[in-house]
């Protein structure tokens, strides 16, 4: 009777809302409604109104857009015998829809997300044996080093402990190749990662040949181990000391529990942050990701492992034959397998890892175009919303997660569809100026309101419409190939360990200069129609204010393409821990204000010191988060520079051995509190306004910064070593 009673009262809501939307109202009503409902919006935004006053909001707002997504089908298509203008148009119109789809299925997961769980360090009893995977392919062996440092460092029993390099750049096929560079490359590497990891005291693996990628290795390791829980670090993700701490714990909870997956944070911007200069005073990309959609997944038991910082059930992975591997995104595709038969999954919204982005423009569109290509062979194989298992939420959430990678068949609509009215006068959107400015406009400010009441700090203004744009260009034709040949992609390794020497445009960035310039000329047509053709005025201010919003994202992609120079090899991370520096027999009270993976800054009181020379070797002394004693790491100054009775000394380590290696671990990764002050330190709404006035700005410096790299290397200004990348 309940559920009956239920279905009832879903019905009549349905039914009114039906009605409300296809209520047939002149222009000047729905004008006057929309208007209001913005208003309203805003209201509970400014007076910051949360809990059920945040789904009204949302609720108005969703009404906006179905009541445009109404106008928009049943008004503003063109007729059905004008090809030329009906093609376009219903491409347009299918953009939209595919956006308006997005939208429901980011309301139905994130409009209440859950809040982040509360610490599990210090009710942790049971301690099973944890298996520790670091998968490795062509990483540097100092990389490779520090990420096993900080495994092994983690706070958890010895003896259930048990790390894993599992190395597949020395496998045997490399090392007996035909190829004379492969196999002594290879033969190398095996050699010099066994060395490191008898001195760290960690388990090296390799396998015969190189089959299934990173899923392959990964099965590779279970089959060699045995421990009862498996936790999975990228070669580039080192974790805090507490990781295990926080995560095993869970496990005891629930036995049908085969995942608690972890942020993933990156101590380095990506080239977007690092090209615009927002690393430190805006979230990065992937904290919307990370802070508001895990979170929204995890209440609907599905939250999916994304490759690393993670903890996985043996047991669990074993009832599915291990790590899945028919995608290139073995991650997600293998949380889909173990959703699907009734296992569940835990996120824990505390960054306890800390990692690295690609640095290039280019090794990021790689990155990107093998997430999306993986995420459309998971549609493609394992079309998620019929997949017998799951519950209807996790089909939503599956399906949100691998559709979200057709942005840039939209994206590229949206780009080029101002262009067909102004170059060739084609009418793929029938509405008049008032009709767009009660309708048009409405939803987009509705959007753009519902967009800061789902993500707010976590993400500004038309940052995530910039992001899908510069990938765009090189996106869609790989998502096209996967589409037509879903078993074509292959695993490849994303490089992260590069920086660019000094300021060169990018090796992909000629298609956003000719985008810009086929903009630039729309821009002047459009100012030609209006004066020319003042009967069309209304309609060709609308296409061409579409136009100009076009162009400023553009504007702004020219200057991400323009890849600065960075006189650092590495990205420093504030510390601020007391020490003590050693030079020529003599101890001095000093700090650690900044470490990176190659070295430190320190404040050294410096009276009584002698003349710093660099060069000169010395060590610091300090008590690392694993035990009481104080422990020395050695030291080259390579630079000094005297403020008073301070002395701010930049030095680069020189380890020697694998304690060495743990110091400068325990020195960059053991707190795991610094990454959330980091993160909570750049974390604020500027709203709409004000974020769209920022960006405006950001995108009008950036065109003109971009503008000066495009004619510098046209006329072919020497660049010194711009186009070498040197490690970091």
């Amino acid at each position: 009777m309940k559920r009956i009673r239920s279905v009832l009262i879903w019905a009549i809501v349905t039914l009114c809302i039906i009605a409300l939307i296809t209520l047939p109202v002149n222009l000047q009503s729905q004008l006057v409604t929309s208007a209001s409902v913005v208003v309203l919006m805003a209201l509970i935004k400014f007076f910051k109104r949360e809990g059920s006053w945040r789904l009204i909001a949302l609720a108005f707002g969703t009404s906006i857009v179905l009541r445009y997504v109404y106008w928009r089908t049943a008004n503003t298509l063109p007729p059905l015998n004008q090809p030329e203008n009906f093609i376009p148009g219903l491409l347009l119109y299918l953009a939209e829809m595919y956006n308006v789809a997005m939208l429901a299925l980011s309301l139905f997961i994130v409009a209440m997300p859950l809040p982040p769980r509360p610490s599990r360090a210090t009710r942790l009893e049971v301690f099973p044996h944890v298996d520790v995977f670091v998968p490795s392919y062509n990483e540097d062996a100092e990389l490779l080093a520090n990420t096993l440092a900080a495994a092994k460092a983690m706070d958890y029993p010895v003896d259930k402990l048990h790390v894993w390099l599992l190395d597949d750049g020395g496998t045997t096929q490399k090392r007996n190749s035909t190829k004379l560079l492969e196999a002594q490359t290879a033969i190398a590497r095996h050699a010099e990662l066994k060395r490191l990891c008898e001195e760290l005291d960690v388990n090296y693996l390799t396998r015969d040949r190189n089959e299934h990628a990173k899923a392959g290795n990964l099965n590779n390791g279970m089959r060699h181990s045995s421990g009862e829980l498996i936790a999975v670090f990228d070669a580039d993700h080192a974790p805090a000391r507490d990781f295990l701490l926080e995560t095993v714990g869970y496990f005891e909870d629930d036995p049908k529990l085969f995942l608690v997956q972890t942020p993933h944070f990156f101590i380095n911007p990506d080239p977007l942050e690092r090209n615009l200069q927002t690393f430190d005073r805006m979230p990065s990309e992937n904290e919307m990701f990370y802070g508001i959609i895990q979170r929204g997944l995890d209440k609907w038991n599905a939250s999916f492992f994304c490759g690393s910082a993670a903890v996985l059930s043996r047991r669990a992975l074993q009832s599915q034959n291990g790590f899945s591997g028919v995608s290139i995104t073995e991650d997600c595709e293998t949380a889909l397998a173990l959703h699907s038969t009734g296992w569940n999954s835990i996120y824990v919204d505390k960054p306890l890892i800390a990692g690295l982005q690609p640095a290039t423009f280019a090794s990021f569109i790689g990155q990107r175009s093998r997430w999306a290509q993986g995420m459309m062979q998971i549609l493609r194989f394992r079309f998620p919303l019929f997949r017998r298992g799951l519950s209807m939420p996790q089909r939503l959430c599956y399906m949100s997660s691998t559709l979200f990678w057709l942005f840039p068949f939209p994206r590229v609509i949206f780009l080029f569809a101002p262009l067909f009215y102004l170059f060739f006068d084609l009418e793929i959107f029938t509405a008049s100026g008032g009709e767009f400015l009660a309708y048009t406009l409405a939803y987009m400010m509705v959007n753009l309101m519902m967009q800061n009441y789902l993500y707010g700090s976590f993400r500004w203004p038309w940052i995530s419409e910039l992001y899908e744009y510069v990938q765009t260009v090189h996106l869609l034709p790989a998502v096209i190939s996967v589409i037509l040949n879903p078993r074509k992609p292959t695993f490849k390794v994303t490089a992260k360990d590069e920086s660019i020497a000094t300021s060169r445009l990018s090796e992909i960035s000629r298609p956003f200069f000719v985008i810009f310039a086929v903009q630039i000329a729309a821009l002047i047509v459009t100012i030609y129609r209006i004066y020319a053709e003042p009967y069309k005025a209304d309609v060709t201010l609308v296409v061409g204010a579409w136009n100009l919003i076009n162009l400023i994202m553009a504007g702004c992609a020219l200057g991400v393409v323009s890849e600065r120079g960075e006189r650092a090899s590495s990205r420093r991370v504030r510390v601020n821990r007391r020490c003590e520096f050693g030079i020529n027999g003599s101890w001095y009270a000093a700090s650690i204000e900044d470490v990176s993976v190659r070295g430190a800054r320190l404040h050294v009181f410096s009276k009584g010191i002698d003349q710093l020379v660099a060069g000169m070797e010395g060590e610091i002394r300090f008590r690392p988060y694993s035990g009481a004693e104080l422990e020395s790491l050695p030291l080259t100054v390579r630079n000094a520079e005297i403020e008073g009775d301070l002395t701010m000394v930049g030095c680069q380590y020189r380890p020697k051995n694998a304690a060495d290696h743990r110091l400068i671990a325990d020195l960059i990764f053991a707190n795991s509190a610094q990454w959330t002050q980091f993160q909570e330190g750049r974390r604020r709404n500027p709203g709409i306004i004000r974020g769209t006035i920022w960006f405006i700005g950001l995108s009008l410096f950036q065109t003109s910064r971009g503008l000066v790299y495009f004619f510098r290397d046209i006329k072919g200004e020497p660049e010194g070593e711009a186009s070498k990348a040197s490690r970091i």
